[in-house]
């Protein structure tokens, strides 16, 4: 057994040699991707699995691992996520089926096949069974801010500027709230993957119950898809092109951007992964300035609170 885990981190294969399955693998490979955590694959004679490892610093980033095993159990349940194969309570060891497909990159998100494609399971999961924690952009963003604040971690120029256009955003938000309905909350384009049928939704980290728009919004700015593929998404997914639902999506973007900012700056100074988080952040930084900046940022906060 010891022998598929050689080359691979200590720490890794320690846990890996208490996953249940490991004495009938045949192999046991690294993952690419994967910027909170480590992913490998697993195979064996009845099925491959990927077994996830996490650290305890993800919890600087609210990301809750019980609520994330529950949350997987459920999307697998609504049929949008694939099924949970196995989960080591406390060891940061979540373990998925695989699934044979192709991994989704932004050109494939924004496909004109694609975005009816992504609303469709979208709905599938956000029709299954309730999450067991509520996600909510605007108290995670502050969560962050008080972190980098008392850490002294680095902010980009201007950030805390932007906190009063933040919370007219909130305020406008308030006026006609949608439903919370399960969403995944970081639907990237790595994590849709499309096994020639049909699309599945992964990585369930920040998942919780929340509006459905903010899925549309983030999964828009996520592959910083042009403005006009929001209108196609929104209308897939509604069923109607709602000028006041496509204002809201992009509203709960730009949120998510002057989150997501923050969540790049906690990283830079404590995830043991090497990546260039700071440059992932701030360019979706400049992206959130640029609306916060944008004449038009007035007509999207009328359109969601009229």
């Amino acid at each position: 057994m010891d022998t598929l885990l050689l080359g691979l981190p200590a720490h890794d294969a320690e846990r890996l040699r208490r996953v249940p399955f490991l004495p009938q693998a045949s192999a046991v490979s690294p993952l690419d991707g994967g910027i909170t955590n480590r992913n490998y694959r697993v195979r064996t004679p009845a099925g491959d699995h990927v077994v996830r490892l996490s650290d305890p610093e993800s919890s600087d980033l609210a990301i809750d691992r019980e609520n994330e095993y529950r949350n997987s159990m459920a999307a697998a349940e609504s049929g949008a996520a694939p099924p949970v194969t196995g989960y080591l309570p406390g060891e940061g060891v979540l373990i998925v089926k695989w699934i044979e497909g192709r991994t989704f990159n932004e050109d494939d998100v924004g496909s004109p096949v694609n975005l009816p494609r992504i609303a469709d399971v979208c709905r599938r999961l956000h029709s299954g069974p309730a999450f067991a924690n509520p996600f909510d952009m605007f108290d995670i963003q502050a969560r962050y801010l008080a972190l980098v604040t008392e850490r002294g971690y680095r902010l980009p120029p201007r950030y805390l500027e932007f906190a009063p256009q933040a919370e007219r955003i909130r305020a406008a938000m308030s006026v006609h709230p949608e439903p919370k309905v399960p969403c995944n909350n970081d639907l990237l384009a790595a994590n849709v993957i499309d096994d020639g049928n049909r699309l599945w939704l992964i990585d369930y980290e920040y998942s919780g119950n929340n509006e459905a728009s903010f899925e549309l919004g983030n999964i828009w700015s996520e592959s910083t898809l042009p403005e006009e593929d929001l209108d196609v998404l929104v209308e897939a997914y509604w069923g109607r092109l709602d000028p006041a639902k496509v204002a809201r999506a992009r509203l709960w973007a730009l949120i998510s951007k002057y989150g997501w900012t923050l969540w790049a700056s906690i990283q830079t100074s404590a995830s043991p992964i090497e990546f260039d988080y700071w440059s992932w952040g701030m360019e979706k930084y400049d992206r959130a300035v640029a609306e916060f900046d944008s004449p038009r940022f007035e007509e999207w906060l009328d359109a969601v609170a009229d």
